[in-house]
This record gives C-alpha cells, structure tokens and sequence, in this order.
C-alpha cells in the first residue's frame, strides 16, 4: 500500500477511525437510572461530549471530500491495486450522502432520545452503514461492491428491529434481513456467472472482455438476469418491491429516514457501477428489463398509494414510483445528460425525503408518532409554517412548480424525449397525474381540515431550523436548477471520459 491509495482513501479512514473512537468511547461511559424502589440498572447514553462526535466527523467528512474533488476532481483516479476508484461522479454522492446522514441525525436527536434510542450503538451503525455506502460508490471491483453493499445493508437490519418491544418493529427487521439476504444472493449469483466466463473481477476488464463477440453470451445473459434482480430488490422497484412498505412503516421514523435517505445515492451508484461501467456492450439485454421495472413501478407505487392512510406507508410506494423514474434516466444510454439527470434526480429527492420525514419527526412527540392522515389533520391551524413545509415536500414529490421536484421530473422526462422514449415519457407524465392525487391529499387535510387533537412541535431549535433550510433550498433550487445540474453534468461527463 502507497502513500497515494491512503490519501485516495481518506475520507472513508476517517469515518472508520471517528466510528471506532465513539465505539470505545461509549463502553466507558454510564448512566444510573431508577427502575423501581431501591434499584438502579446500568444503561447505555450518548453524552454530549461523546455526541458531537459524530457530528464533527460528517462536517469534516463533507470538508476532506469537496477539498478532495478541488484538489482531483478533474481526473478518474484507481488506488488499492485495483479495488478502489475515485473519480468526479463519487466524488460527488459521496459528499452527498454524508450531508444527508447529517441531516437525518440531526432530524433525529430528538426524536431519539424520546424513544431512549439516542445511544452509541444507533451512531455506530448509522457510520457503519454510511461506511459502506462509500466503499461501495467508489468500488472498482466486483468485491469491493459486493463488501459495502453489505457493510450498508447489515446495520440497517438491525436498526429495523432496535424497537424491540414493537411488534412491528420487529417483525419489519425480520422481513427486511430475509429478503436483503435473497437480494444479495441473487447479486452474488450474478457477480459469479460474470467471474465465470470474464475470468475477472475488476470492472474494467469485465468491460473489455464483455465487448468481446467471442464470449458465452447465454451465461453473460443469465448472470445479467440475476444481477438486475438483485438490483431491483435494493431499489425496491416492482416487482420486488414487498420490502418497501412493511420496513418503512414498522421501523422508527428516524430508521425509516435512514432508509430513505442516503443509501438511495448509493443505490444508484451501483446501478451505475454494474449496467453503464461494466456491462455497457450489453446494454441491449439489460435495457428492455429496466423499461419494465421503471413503468411497473411508476404504475404500481402511484396507483397502491392512494389507498394509504399511514403516511409513512404512502411515501413507502412514493419511493417506488420516483425510483421508477430514476431507472428511466438510465435508458439513453450514450447521453451524458440523461445519466445526469437521473443524478440530480436521486440528489433533490433524497433532498425532499429528509424534510418530510423531518416534518414527521418534529410533529412526533413521546408516547406519539405522527404517521397517519388524521396526525396532519388542521396542522395550518396551529402551526402555519410548518404546513408550509409539507405543502411544498408534497408539491416537491408530486413535481409542481416551482419546486425542485418539478425540475428534476422535468429533466428525466426530457432525456426520454430526446432518446426518442417519446412513449416512457408519456406513460411516465401520466403515472405522475396519478401520484399527484395522494400528495395533494396530504395538502388538503392539512390546510381545510379541523384538527383531531392538538399538534405539538418537538424537536431542537437546531432541528428546526435546519428544516426550514431544507424548505427554503427545495423552493430555491427548483426556480434557478441550472447550477446543480450543471455541476451534476459536469461530474458525469469527466467521469465517463475517464472510465
């Protein structure tokens, strides 16, 4: 190992090195709580000190990536022998994702420690997870992806079931861990047959090899079938979507956000890595199963929707249906702009995720989580703001302007246009009509109808502040989008160049 592979891995040694500080850190720390009359039990706290760790850790995280991207972001760099690269585009969500885990841990504090799940344990897995969603945007290597997909999924099941003493909870933790273990075997099984007749696990030789007529192309065919699967089951798009709506609603709000969030970014950088890296020259296989995944999704996540009364649930088939339109973007295959939009899709609505699912958590209280219709019912009434804050995460999710969500939908549908999708493109405006009826629900029973109880804002003034950021940069960026697409396009363009 170089000094040049250390410096290439940096920020993801750092984030290793602030995760096992704060792992050691918790065991000597303690807390004496009474239980009943006479008798104290140990348990385990996030102090304050030991709990700003991690948030100086992200900022500085967010710090080393962007000094890294001034420093190298014009070049595709390819360090530890092989299984690591870093180039503008990861560059890019990687910084991403730490500012959205940032984010959700900041929505969380409180919500958290209401709950007593404010503990070093729910950090370290959190870190973990984020760990592994940098390992796997920047794998170079069918192991190196295969190592931080896991790295991310594993911690997310256990924080699933952290509730123990919900039923629900638990129950979605099972299902989630089921299922994400047969993904991965299914992934794993692909990534073998692709070993199998390339005789490689380095990407870009797959890419040389996979070019080669000579090849077994029935094999390559098979492992493909097996990897878009996998893929499928990790977005969790229709058909394989059953995960979806169950983990979203048993988990805490906080997990749920987790979920949500970040490991989407990451979730597209692997269907980037695996379909436009690698497996390109096949491009005329994989692309009709992702015409078919992305409009089953968008009909089946818009149309399940309407019939959902927990909100958490409803924006459980809402991300089905935006990733529908994620996989869209990946359709044209030899346009940059179509693959940039697909980024700057993923980016504005991990953006849209974190202020609805902060909304929920700022109206959640102890001993109450706000996730049905009837929580938002008469909020404008009580606290006009933060209805203001769902109407415009609503019209961000249902593409209204002038919201980003318009601007990004705009951008995919554009891309299909101009690849002479003119069909996706139509059935995609229509499923959105669809979507637009439950999102405008949410609008409406806050604004017109009476509230059922009183609404009580929690949640630091931090938080709370942060939200209405969030708020402000979802209006902002969908008047003026020029400037995050254009550095969207311009990662994606130096980064096909140097692939």
């Amino acid at each position: 190992m170089q000094a040049f592979d250390l410096y290439a891995i940096l920020p993801e040694l750092v984030l290793l090195l602030a995760t096992c500080l704060l792992l050691v850190a918790s065991v000597y720390v303690r807390e004496r709580v009474p239980t009943t009359p006479g008798v104290e039990q140990d348990i385990f706290h996030t102090p304050r000190g030991v709990g700003f760790v991690y948030f100086f850790s992200l900022i500085l995280l967010v710090y080393l990536i962007f000094a890294f991207i001034g420093r190298m972001g014009d070049v595709s760099i390819v360090a530890m022998n092989g299984l690591f690269q870093s180039d503008p585009l990861s560059n890019l969500l990687k910084a991403c994702s730490c500012a959205a885990v940032l984010v959700s841990l900041v929505y969380s504090k409180q919500y958290l420690s209401d709950r007593s799940l404010f503990r070093p344990d729910f950090i370290v897995m959190i870190l973990l997870a984020l760990l592994g969603q940098m390992v796997l945007i920047s794998g170079a290597n069918l192991l190196t992806l295969y190592l931080g997909l896991e790295l991310m999924a594993l911690p997310m099941y256990a924080l699933v079931a952290m509730r123990h003493t919900s039923e629900k909870s638990v129950e979605a933790g099972i299902k989630y861990f089921i299922l994400g273990a047969l993904a991965s075997g299914f992934l794993l099984y692909g990534m073998s047959m692709l070993y199998g007749v390339t005789g490689s696990l380095d990407l870009l030789e797959i890419f040389r090899t996979v070019a080669d007529p000579r090849i077994n192309h029935l094999v390559m065919a098979f492992g493909l079938v097996f990897i878009v699967a996998g893929l499928a089951f990790k977005l969790g798009v229709v058909p394989f979507h059953m995960w979806v709506p169950d983990v979203y609603q048993g988990a805490p709000t906080a997990v749920t956000l987790m979920i949500a969030g970040a490991p989407k970014i990451a979730a597209f950088a692997l269907l980037f890595r695996l379909l436009v890296n690698t497996l390109l020259p096949l491009m005329g296989d994989w692309q009709p199963m992702l015409v078919l995944l992305a409009v089953l999704s968008l009909v089946v996540g818009n149309v399940t929707a309407i019939a959902q009364t927990n909100v958490k649930r409803m924006l459980a088939y809402s991300a089905i249906a935006q990733m529908g339109f994620v996989m869209l973007g990946m359709l044209s295959v030899f346009d940059d702009h179509a693959f940039s939009a697909s980024v700057f899709y993923v980016i504005t609505y991990v953006l849209t995720t974190l202020g609805t699912f902060g909304l929920l958590m700022v109206l959640s209280r102890k001993g109450y989580d706000c996730e049905t219709l009837d929580g938002l019912k008469g909020l404008n009434k009580k606290h006009p703001w933060f209805a203001f804050i769902g109407l415009v995460m609503m019209f961000s999710l249902a593409g209204i302007p002038p919201t980003v969500g318009f601007a990004a939908k705009l951008g995919v549908l554009e891309a299909l246009v101009d690849g002479e999708h003119t069909i996706l493109a139509i059935i995609a405006v229509l499923a959105s009509l669809i979507g637009a009826f439950y999102y405008l629900r949410v609008v409406k029973v806050m604004y017109f109808d009476e509230p059922l109880h009183e609404a009580t804002i929690t949640g630091t003034g931090f938080a709370k502040g942060l939200l209405s950021m969030n708020t402000i940069l979802v209006l902002a960026i969908g008047i003026v989008p020029a400037s995050l697409m254009s550095i969207c396009l311009d990662a994606m363009r130096r980064t096909l160049l140097g692939s």
